[in-house]
């Protein structure tokens, strides 16, 4: 079985003292239950799994009958005891329950460590910031690398862009239809209905679900929040859509990236580009097959900066590294990468032909960037720049 190598990241954390509850946030299908499995299963401490991922919401007893047989075990083990909740977020005031049950424990000295796993980014994180401060550490666990997909399913790079690398859909590639019917079904639909709408009021779910729709179809195109309104055919509100979008982000299927500042007011201002976090979500409900989709230039060229701009977001989630574009008229840079002082311009190619950059020369003269990255084309191949985590290029 292919174990991710955050597996000993999290191994590592059950082996120090008793400190934090380690939290591990990321998209549905990504492997969250499956790491915590690997884990129960090599740990030596005793273990205890429960999910709360089911169509009706529990109440907040369910927490408590479930710790309680963490604790029992944790009484009976001289080495302690591991409680995994997963879906945690489905649980209503969730983070009020776990800050008492755990500061009774750690009064008492109880030997007995826990993990919670989410799949909404944006409930798990209010219901940490409100309640548990001080006492977790989120271990981010994001969209499957080119890397991780080459290792496990002995893919090609073509295949990763078009299919995007969520493993539960792997097997079914051979099976375009089928593959497309699953991601739609089980990835897109659950996310939306189940992760966004059952937990969160929505006054306007056909929006929601038309921006998210129109965010795969334009991922790699700025749009501004007035164009997207029009897009939408909808007399709305921005910040409605605003809000739409960080909820769509907080599930882990698209964002919307910042223009380029050394401002932060202007950035949170700026028109989003929309940027979708696994091409998988574009190529499935889109009607070209994995060839047709290689020999149309202009799509192909769309999924390979998605694909590009997806491994730069994935891989720095949870990093001091910013990742945005920047644009001045005509001219554009299709990602920055940022940390601190290092500032890099990065454009993607995938066509062979020799091209003009206008934009990172403009942006390079502008902001003093520390080096310029030409992915693909004639620069760095795809292959190349994928296989490696994006702070590997600062």
């Amino acid at each position: 079985m292919y174990i991710r190598p955050v597996y000993q990241k999290i191994m590592g954390r059950l082996l120090e003292p008793r400190q934090f509850i380690q939290v591990l946030a990321g998209p549905r299908q990504v492997g969250k239950t499956t790491l915590a499995s690997q884990v129960a299963r090599s740990t030596s401490l005793e273990t205890h799994y429960a999910s709360a991922d089911e169509p009706v919401l529990k109440d907040s007893s369910w927490i408590e009958q479930q710790w309680e047989i963490g604790r029992l075990r944790a009484k009976k083990a001289p080495q302690g005891a591991l409680l995994i909740l997963d879906e945690i977020q489905k649980i209503p005031h969730w983070s009020e329950i776990i800050k008492n049950l755990w500061d009774q424990d750690s009064f008492h000295q109880i030997n007995f460590k826990v993990i919670l796993l989410g799949s909404s980014g944006l409930l798990i994180q209010k219901g940490l910031t409100e309640s548990l401060a001080g006492r977790f550490e989120v271990i981010p666990i994001t969209h499957w690398s080119f890397a991780e997909c080459k290792e496990c399913f002995g893919w090609t790079v073509d295949q990763y862009i078009y299919f995007g690398g969520y493993p539960g859909a792997a097997p079914l590639i051979d099976d375009e239809k089928r593959w497309s019917r699953y991601i739609k079904d089980s990835l897109i639909e659950t996310s939306i209905s189940r992760d966004i709408m059952l937990m969160t009021r929505i006054h306007k779910p056909a929006i929601l679900r038309r921006l998210f729709e129109l965010g795969c179809a334009y991922s790699g195109q700025i749009l501004s929040y007035q164009k997207t309104l029009g897009q939408l055919q909808d007399i709305g509100n921005i910040a409605t859509v605003a809000h739409y979008l960080d909820l769509i982000a907080s599930a882990g299927l698209l964002v919307g990236l910042s223009k380029f500042s050394h401002e932060l007011v202007r950035q949170k201002a700026s028109s989003p580009k929309f940027q979708v976090l696994n091409t998988g979500l574009i190529t499935a409900q889109h009607a070209s097959s994995f060839k047709q989709s290689q020999d149309n230039r202009e799509l192909w060229g769309r999924l390979v900066e998605s694909a590009v701009g997806a491994h730069l977001v994935n891989s720095t989630i949870g990093t001091k590294t910013n990742i945005s574009y920047w644009r001045e008229g005509n001219k554009e840079v299709d990602f920055i990468m940022s940390n601190g002082d290092t500032v890099i311009p990065i454009e993607v190619k995938s066509s062979q032909k020799r091209t003009a950059l206008p934009g990172i020369e403009l942006f390079s003269k502008k902001f003093h960037a520390t080096k310029k990255l030409l992915v693909g084309g004639q620069g760095i191949s795809i292959e190349e720049f994928l296989l490696r985590p994006a702070e590997y290029w600062l």
